[in-house]
């Protein structure tokens, strides 16, 4: 890659940061705002919650608006909406504005994210798409978990505000970067929207859908309560849980690059096999998990492999739909939502009626949908190719 594309690969990926840090640097800051706001954590909850509705919804639609507009021109819309959210959310005392600032940069989400995606695909050789696109999710990675920590942290030593003026700054660094050195991009080949909409018709296209929502689902479905399970299974101390999150957060990201290089060696063997890997994985949590240095060790490796399954989601999705990669990735972002969301809730209800330990066969239920979704999927892919090259 010349050093002009891997500026241009940087900037996107500091730009995923900045918004998937929005949308998930309020999860350690939520008692803060319940205090600062004087409302309960469950209500604080909902600026986290219908952040990612909306994210799911506009997922599909949002990319497909914008698809024919100047890729720069777009970036820079969705930057400022974030950044005049944020600075909304650090001067406002009031829950009603502070949800509504949440809401509308929700909706512009998947429409950067799905440019950066397309973007760094694009400004590389076919054969570099993979580690290009890998790249930008080293943000998704460090924006979803090393925010949180680091929002907290803040939110804790100094103030809420600084917290937000944090998630402020950032958008707004990458707004001035990509004003200042990305260059225009305008579309040159123009898709109609029918012409977009039309991968719906395509059987494939939705089982690379199911098998998304529940590879995502197999991940969030345990992540999300991986603190709950340290603490209630293996007895971690505070600290220690929070040094265990870093390091899933940190795997999360060397799962990342080591995903560009399996996807453009092997990536129908990497999709296969990644249900059987993360399977063995949880099943170790679960013989093992009451032991803190066993649990540490294998959070480590779980760590890696669900950053590498993030890549796998992306590839499913956009192999399915070359056609149309910027509604493809709207598609994707929308199932990645959708999964979590899943994940999430049969998760709670596992723990609920069965217990935290029981919460590992949420995952393992979702990795045997998926690795059936993903089968269907493969042999419907080959079914196309055989027809267009008989």
């Amino acid at each position: 890659m010349t050093k002009r594309n891997n500026l241009l690969i940087f900037i996107l990926t500091v730009g995923v940061f900045g918004i998937l840090n929005t949308e998930m640097g309020f999860i350690g800051i939520l008692p803060a705002i319940s205090e600062h706001f004087d409302v309960s954590i469950a209500k604080a909850g909902w600026l986290v919650s219908f952040f990612a509705l909306a994210v799911a919804v506009s997922g599909p639609t949002m990319p497909l608006l914008f698809s024919g507009i100047n890729r720069k021109g777009v970036m820079l819309l969705v930057l400022g909406v974030f950044v005049l959210g944020n600075m909304v959310s650090i001067f406002t005392t009031n829950f009603t504005i502070i949800f509504i600032a949440r809401i509308i940069p929700a909706l512009f989400h998947p429409v950067y994210c799905s440019l950066a995606f397309s973007v760094a695909a694009t400004s590389v050789s076919r054969e570099d798409a993979p580690k290009a696109v890998s790249k930008v999710f080293i943000g998704v990675s460090a924006g979803m978990v090393v925010g949180v920590p680091i929002a907290s942290l803040i939110a804790n030593t100094l103030s809420l505000q600084m917290a937000m003026v944090f998630f402020a700054v950032v958008n707004a660094l990458v707004f001035f970067a990509t004003l200042l050195i990305v260059p225009s991009m305008p579309v040159e080949d123009r898709l109609s929207y029918s012409a977009q909409l039309s991968i719906l018709k395509k059987s494939i296209t939705w089982l690379s859908i199911a098998a998304v929502i529940l590879l995502n689902s197999s991940v969030f479905g345990v992540y999300t309560y991986l603190a709950e399970y340290l603490q209630a299974v293996t007895n971690m101390p505070l600290n220690t849980i929070s040094l265990t999150l870093f390091i899933y957060g940190g795997a999360n990201i060397i799962g990342n690059i080591i995903a560009g290089k399996l996807l453009t060696n092997h990536a129908y063997k990497s999709v296969v096999s990644f249900p059987f890997v993360l399977g063995a994985v949880y099943i170790l949590l679960f013989l093992f998990g009451q032991f803190s240095i066993p649990a540490a060790g294998i959070t480590l490796i779980w760590g890696i492999v669900a950053g590498i399954g993030a890549n796998l989601n992306q590839y499913l999705m956009m192999s399915s739909a070359p056609e149309a990669p910027d509604f493809a990735n709207g598609l994707f972002l929308s199932a990645c939502n959708i999964g979590t969301t899943l994940g999430a809730a049969v998760g709670g209800l596992f723990i609920s009626e069965l217990g935290t330990p029981y919460v590992i066969f949420v995952g393992l239920l979702s990795l045997v949908l998926s690795f059936v979704a993903v089968l269907l999927r493969n042999y419907r892919f080959a079914r196309n190719k055989q027809i267009i090259n008989p």
